[in-house]
């Protein structure tokens, strides 16, 4: 834990004002909106096999390169916004990614068709569709993933989506608000 004059945080937010406003600000509050859920669905993507504070930085990059976020937009991209992509060194230029990023885009506006948003599929997966809270003292005990993320990675591996591991899911849950895992005590708790 984290203690500043009296304020007690999640020990992995260190001191970064970045990462510390998105501590306070997004990590562990519910996400309803599709587009904002379409944006974690990027970045958490991106991030496999890299630091969480490595893609904050490049956030604004990505909403950029990837139209603001826009599903309907991401799922149009061709080829040459994937080679314009592989230039932009302001997000992570891994072709896999990239491409897999468009390919999810068109997967998710399937699920909206289906299930009339994406929030509703996705948090349909929880009882009663309400974020878990759980009550850790410290990071160190807490999983990289549960029952629950992995029967969502599983149904998104079989609709085609990449880069959504049962850990990329748990991280997905943990910054949409679908899982609360802010230490007890946490002033973003």
């Amino acid at each position: 834990m984290e203690q500043s004059k009296d304020i007690v945080r999640c020990s992995w937010c260190g001191s970064d004002p970045l990462y510390v406003k998105y501590h306070d600000e997004e990590w562990g509050k519910p996400v309803f909106d599709d587009k904002i859920l379409f944006e974690f669905l990027i970045l958490e993507s991106a991030q496999a096999g890299l630091s969480w504070i490595t893609i904050l930085r490049k956030r604004e990059n990505y909403r950029k390169a990837f139209a603001g976020f826009d599903a309907q937009k991401v799922a149009s991209f061709s080829e040459l916004d994937v080679e314009r992509l592989l230039q932009d060194e302001g997000i992570i230029r891994n072709r896999l990614k990239i491409s897999s990023s468009i390919k999810n885009a068109k997967l998710f506006l399937d699920i909206q068709k289906e299930y009339g948003s994406f929030s509703e599929f996705i948090w349909g997966f929880l009882p009663n569709k309400k974020p878990i809270i759980n009550y850790w003292t410290d990071h160190k005990s807490m999983p990289a993933r549960t029952e629950i993320s992995d029967r969502i990675s599983s149904d998104m591996k079989k609709r085609g989506f990449n880069f959504f591991g049962t850990t990329i899911c748990y991280a997905f849950m943990q910054a949409t608000g679908m899982i609360n895992d802010h230490i007890e005590g946490c002033i973003a708790r």
